[in-house]
């Protein structure tokens, strides 16, 4: 169970779940009535407990998809695995564009009992290639372990707080990120054997 604590200043919020205290920022929105057109239901529970995030629409499949700032990651994962969603899908990583940002995307979904259509959520955290460091969420959905070695692996991603995060697919002494668009592909052949 949880329970949010609203103090006079915009820095001292905090969710509290257990025994311990998470700080969140306010959020507020002049263009609110633009935003409900695209903002989905998590969105809106988010908005209205002042948790940062940006609605970024809906997929194909119209589920929702919202942008996280990698500092805030770890405690909205706490906030949304108390608010019902106990499963995550899968975890990926891409390179957005030559240069520029690299993204982790979370597929959460929402299991409960006796419901035929369960709720899903698209998270998306992007960081930038210099420097990507994303919280871990590994103490919140277990499944998370080989899927962010693996973006760890082909992106160069560091997941802070992974209790195994080295190479899971390359050799460790492989140089570079291999799925990055500006990867350049070492000069080498492999030698084969001719029996």
């Amino acid at each position: 169970m949880y329970k949010i604590i609203n103090s006079k200043s915009i820095f001292k919020n905090f969710i509290v779940i257990g025994n311990v205290k998470y700080l969140y920022k306010t959020y507020t929105n002049k263009n609110a009535g633009e935003i409900k057109k695209m903002q989905g239901r998590l969105s809106a529970w988010l908005v209205k407990h002042g948790l940062v995030h940006r609605s970024l629409g809906f997929d194909y499949q119209g589920i929702e998809t919202l942008q996280i700032k990698p500092e805030d990651w770890h405690s909205i994962a706490v906030i949304l695995y108390v608010y019902g969603y106990n499963y995550l899908r899968s975890q990926c990583a891409y390179d957005v564009a030559p240069g520029g940002l690299l993204a982790s995307v979370y597929h959460l979904t929402r299991i409960e009992y006796g419901i035929d259509q369960p709720e899903e959520v698209c998270i998306k955290v992007f960081v930038p290639r210099k420097n990507p460091r994303i919280p871990s969420v590994f103490w919140v959905w277990k499944s998370s372990d080989f899927q962010e070695r693996e973006s760890y692996d082909m992106l160069g991603i560091s997941y802070d707080n992974h209790p195994r995060l080295k190479r899971i697919l390359m050799p460790e002494s492989w140089i570079g990120w291999p799925l990055r668009k500006d990867y350049i592909a070492p000069n080498f052949y492999e030698i084969q054997d001719a029996h």
